[in-house]
């Protein structure tokens, strides 16, 4: 049995059609289903359902053989004990900094100063703000990230960036773009050499959809 562990939203809508290639198709809407383990059209075949942060954790501990998470998900976890062959060009966002829109950002980031920063993310943030010579206070926050800089209790927050409406919404702007984001597959090392000949039809056939065009896109 080959276990892949997908979060639900748009990361499993845009896996879809690369599984498919691979010939596997999810039999149940996650939406619907109240199930957490999802057949597929392949009996050895199956999905799970789980928190995007927590899929590297399935990944790495045997939980799941393969997976499907965001680099900004596996650089805060570390990356221990997977194998990462593909960039699968889903998902795609940005992390950046953002600031209420009366913030001088420009003089609170000089060298030396400090500033308070809301995230999710304090791997990246303080990584990010480490290179510049900036202090960093990190306030880790799950959610509503918007409502920090509002409320007074951070100056910038650090968070995934889409459209970038929701800032705009409420009155912040993106003033440094960290880094892009896509979403990347991940394989347990042992499973990879354990059951190779079951998991590799699938790497060849996403890596065969990729090169042919991101299904998705």
């Amino acid at each position: 049995m080959i276990t892949l562990a997908l979060s639900k939203g748009r990361i499993f809508d845009e896996t879809l059609p690369l599984l498919k290639a691979a010939g596997i198709e999810v039999l149940e809407d996650p939406e619907t289903s109240r199930k957490l383990i999802l057949p597929t059209n392949q009996p050895d075949v199956r999905v799970v359902l789980v928190r995007a942060t927590d899929v590297p954790t399935y990944v790495e501990h045997g939980g799941a053989d393969l997976g499907v998470t965001g680099k900004d998900t596996l650089i805060e976890h570390g990356g221990q004990g997977l194998y990462q062959p593909l960039d699968l060009q889903i998902a795609k966002c940005r992390m950046s900094v953002a600031v209420p829109a009366d913030f001088d950002y420009a003089s609170a980031v000089k060298q030396g100063s400090r500033l308070k920063v809301a995230t999710k993310y304090t791997t990246i943030a303080r990584d990010f703000f480490a290179s510049k010579g900036v202090h960093v206070d990190l306030i880790k926050l799950y959610g509503s990230m918007e409502l920090a800089p509002l409320t007074g209790l951070a100056d910038a927050i650090v968070d995934l960036v889409s459209t970038g409406k929701t800032l705009k919404a409420n009155n912040l702007v993106e003033v440094e773009q960290i880094m892009d984001i896509s979403s990347r597959l991940v394989v347990n090392q042992a499973a990879l050499k354990l059951k190779q000949a079951a998991i590799r039809p699938i790497l060849d056939a996403f890596t065969t959809a990729l090169q042919k065009g991101n299904p998705t896109s």
